[in-house]
């Protein structure tokens, strides 16, 4: 089980030591900063925040203690708080070693639930001292997710805080352990016709995770005396003396059994909240038919699926593991079960609540899957069965769906200080606040993950294009191809500590020595022979310019795909794969910038190619990069922008556009469009409704540029001013797969890229 994203897996990792440290140096050191929410431009700005103005809030608050939620950031914030102790597989390393991963926890709440997060570390083993620290933080925080904890101090510590404290206090690694591995439970109990209250159920392992799942599987009907937990001693039966506690002796079962195969003998199911290898080839041989297997331990399971199906063929099984089906991720739930209970301002996350978060997620997984999440598999759109019980992480369904069953359960039980009166524009609400990056690239990434491909990496010499190559190999993308002198790759690998002697997955290809070159230089010929090309200069374009050999190896089907540009032009970068590589048959070629800023993605074109589009171009730049929003996942709906709103101000340049429109209008495309708009109107709802004929019924998602400057121009304002996340521009409309990173691109934008080509997103 985790509730971290595979890339902090101990086993196989997807980057280098010194990859991770520099991730976390970089820029401002760690992962987290503080952004005001409101204008502090001008004096009267500064009255307002700060004195005289912030008194008005205070005295407010004084009178009545329930405004903190309305006039403080109470209402949406979490404190992650650790001392260390159980830091995720590593261990006691103590509180200030924690932080790293209570930073990341902080992130994941933004960037699933935009939940604001801050974490705390508290250098203390003693838990009377750990509470007595926490319990006087309660009027800075709407909710206290407790993390990294050893037991049985954390069963204490949860427990008094809980008492003591008026606002949610949840121990992740138990309950969040629990609430998902119940969702799963529900439904390979589901496929196998079972019976929760008649079904035998082990669980190996009595630490937090343990012990919280058999709470509330019991809490949810699972008859006690049919829910046996064990752990390194054996059976926790009634009457055990040897290494007990109260948490223990709590679910000590009647029973004759006292080994772990003992028990296992004709069970249901299994837990495993264990160590890697603790369930035998003879112990799953004697579960029941149909068992369901759960091997949840963190990073190496009690055994793997692999393992299982070479013992027998009739199991459901799940594990923590993302490269396996069914993966038991805490990230499912934690985020989402603090947004409901934060918007109720709830005093508590109580057992309904936390059942009802485990019968959502169960519920989820049984509906049809979304083209957003269907894009990631290939084309075989996982439906729900014995591989596909347990909903994947970026399922943009979890962020309605989790928290309004979390609410209503705390408003039912009557632990809600605030109710929802309507639930339909709560729903609406929670899925404005999806956080796009959570969602886009994970897609794309695990799509290709499940096809992975041979990518050109064309400037293999570079120590930044040697790092993207390593990580897309580590990520399990495909197979990396560096262009360039191998004893220059290894040289720069070498000063900059980086390992390549016989590492897997990455080749290495010199254009000057290559077997292939005279065959790439007659190819490139017979294409340029009539533009004024020798068959001399087409031969050295090959031996002596990378670009031109990478994208040959991909035009002949040596390689899947190609990303280039991080030490040329791009306009240079794209005459040289134009020399090789052809539009797409009734395609045109543009750049798509892929803008992910405040919650929201928006595509802009044409951002790289065409410099002052005609109508027609323009018309047929917004069908290429609809199919780019469409692979993407997105619905399109098209705005076609100019400075003038349908008419007004009049103005000649705008008239192109509106024959753009025309011109759609003629070819009865099957996506929403209109024009002309301003960028205002085309992203602001309220301002868009000025205009009842407006044919888009929501804001835009694709939005087309008159010309290549305003393109270009408001992209990179976006990205420096605005603080968006920008990739590209995104190469649409070749034949072969290709992209172009920009000049002073990072090891990161080049893995991207990458990806993206790999994917294919330029049709």
């Amino acid at each position: 089980m985790t509730d971290e994203t595979p890339s902090t897996r101990r086993k196989r990792p997807t980057f280098t030591d010194q990859e991770a440290l520099q991730f976390h140096s970089q820029g401002r050191p760690g992962k987290l900063e503080v952004v005001p929410t409101k204008p502090m431009a001008t004096q009267r700005d500064l009255s307002l925040a700060y004195s005289p103005g912030v008194a008005v809030p205070v005295l407010a608050i004084a009178e009545n203690p329930s405004l903190a939620f309305d006039y403080t950031t109470r209402s949406n914030m979490v404190a992650v708080i650790s001392n260390g102790t159980a830091i995720l597989g590593l261990g006691n390393l103590g509180a200030l070693a924690s932080k790293p991963v209570m930073e990341g926890k902080s992130v994941l709440f933004k960037r699933f639930a935009d939940v604001d997060s801050i974490d705390l570390e508290v250098d203390t083993e003693d838990a009377d001292a750990f509470i007595n620290c926490v319990r006087y933080l309660g009027p800075s925080f709407g909710g206290i997710n407790l993390e990294d904890i050893k037991a049985p101090e954390c069963f204490i510590i949860e427990e008094r805080l809980r008492e003591l404290m008026d606002i949610p206090v949840f121990h992740d690694d138990q309950h969040g352990t629990a609430i998902i591995a119940a969702a799963g439970l529900i439904n390979a109990l589901h496929l196998t016709g079972r019976d929760m209250a008649k079904t035998k159920l082990v669980v190996n392992g009595a630490g937090a995770a343990g012990i919280a799942c058999t709470e509330l599987l019991k809490a949810m009907g699972f008859a006690p005396n049919n829910v046996i937990l064990c752990d390194t001693k054996g059976v926790i039966y009634k009457g055990r003396t040897e290494g007990m506690n109260q948490w223990k002796s709590a679910h000590a079962a009647d029973t004759d059994a006292r080994t772990l195969a003992d028990a296992l003998k004709g069970a249901d199911a299994v837990f495993g909240l264990s160590a890697k290898g603790a369930f035998t080839d003879e112990m799953i041989r004697s579960m029941a038919s149909n068992p369901i297997i759960f091997a949840m331990a963190n990073p190496d399971p009690e055994i793997t699926p692999e393992e299982v199906a070479r013992i027998r063929d009739d199991v459901i099984i799940a594990t923590g593991r993302s490269d396996y089906p069914n993966q038991v991720n805490n990230v499912l739930g934690f985020p989402y079960i603090f947004r409901g209970a934060l918007d109720v301002q709830a005093t508590t996350i109580n057992m309904e609540m936390k059942i009802a978060a485990a019968q959502a997620i169960a519920e989820l997984a049984r509906e049809d899957v979304p083209d957003e999440v269907a894009a990631a598999y290939q084309g075989a759109r996982p439906r729900f069965g014995r591989e596909y019980i347990i909903p994947v992480p970026f399922d943009p369904r979890l962020i309605h769906t989790i928290p309004m069953a979390v609410a209503q359960a705390a408003m039912d039980t009557g632990v809600a200080r605030r109710p929802i009166v309507d639930m339909k524009a709560y729903k609406a609400h929670l899925s404005a606040r999806r956080d796009p990056v959570a969602g886009t690239l994970n897609r794309i990434f695990e799509r290709v993950r499940k096809m992975p491909k041979r990518v050109v990496f064309a400037e293999g010499e570079e120590e930044k294009v040697i790092r993207a190559a390593i990580s897309f190999v580590n990520q399990g993308l495909g197979r990396a191809i560096l262009v360039g002198r191998e004893e220059r790759i290894f040289e720069t690998a070498a000063q900059a500590g980086i390992d390549l002697e016989g590492r897997e997955g990455i080749e290495i290809h010199n254009a000057r020595l290559s077997h292939r070159n005279s065959t790439y230089a007659q190819f490139l010929y017979e294409r340029l022979q009539r533009k004024g090309y020798l068959f001399r200069d087409c031969q050295r374009m090959i031996n002596q310019d990378r670009n031109h050999f990478a994208a040959s190896m991909v035009a002949l089907g040596d390689a899947d795909a190609m990303v280039t540009g991080a030490t040329r032009n791009y306009s240079t970068a794209l005459t040289d794969v134009l020399h090789v590589i052809d539009p797409k048959p009734g395609h045109r070629v543009i750049g798509v910038s892929l803008c992910l800023a405040r919650g929201r993605t928006v595509l802009v074109a044409d951002t790289a190619i065409h410099e002052m589009p005609s109508a027609q171009e323009i018309a047929e730049i917004s069908i290429e990069s609809a199919g780019v929003a469409r692979r993407l996942g997105y619905e399109p709906r098209v705005a076609l922008l100019s400075f003038s709103t349908f008419g007004h101000p009049r103005a000649e340049r705008a008239e192109k556009i509106q024959e753009a429109v025309q011109i759609l209008d003629g070819m009865r495309v099957d996506f929403e469009y209109d024009g002309e708009m301003s960028a205002d109107v085309a992203l602001n709802r309220d301002l868009m409704a000025q205009y009842p004929f407006c044919r888009l019924t929501g804001p835009a998602n694709v939005l087309v540029m008159p010309a290549f400057h305003s393109a270009s121009i408001s992209t990179k304002l976006l990205q420096e001013l605005g603080g968006a996340m920008v990739m590209g521009p995104l190469v649409v409309g070749l034949d072969k797969p290709v992209q172009i990173v920009s000049l002073g691109a990072t090891d990161n934008d080049i893995v991207n890229m990458a990806a993206l080509a790999a994917y294919n997103i330029g049709g």
